[in-house]
Order: structure tokens, then C-alpha cells, then sequence
């Protein structure tokens, strides 16, 4: 894998993690999912998913429409 960083479940190019797949930054099960936005959309939907919990869990915005 190139890059600036390097995974702790990487070795020789396998995940050992996700039963010794090939590694693939973001696929289902790798520590790195949902935690990073990837330039593949597919790898985001949990990340997509946890925005939009949380997103659902922020209290509404008040109104300062009534304030003087």
C-alpha cells in the first residue's frame, strides 16, 4: 500500500483484520471505515450513515426570531 501512513492490520499487503484479505483502506470490517472520507463513494457509506445519526440527534437550532 502507498502512502503516508501506514495500517497496523497490513502485512504483506493483506489484512489481518478482515481474514487475511487483500487490504483495502474503508471496505467492510477495516478499522478505517467510517472514520475517513475516500475518494471511492462506495467506501462511505458508514461514514454517510454515522453523519446522518448524528445529524438526526443534534437538538433543533432555536428560533431568535422572538427574542428582543
Amino acid at each position: 500500500m502507498a502512502g503516508g501512513w501506514g495500517c497496523p492490520h497490513e502485512l504483506d499487503d493483506t489484512c489481518t483484520k478482515v481474514n487475511n484479505l487483500p487490504c483495502d483502506p474503508g471496505m467492510k470490517g477495516c478499522v478505517l471505515a467510517g472514520r475517513y472520507v475516500f475518494a471511492n463513494e462506495d467506501k462511505n457509506t458508514r461514514l454517510r450513515q454515522k453523519q446522518a445519526q448524528a445529524a438526526a440527534a443534534a437538538p433543533a437550532p432555536e428560533d431568535d426570531a422572538g427574542a428582543p
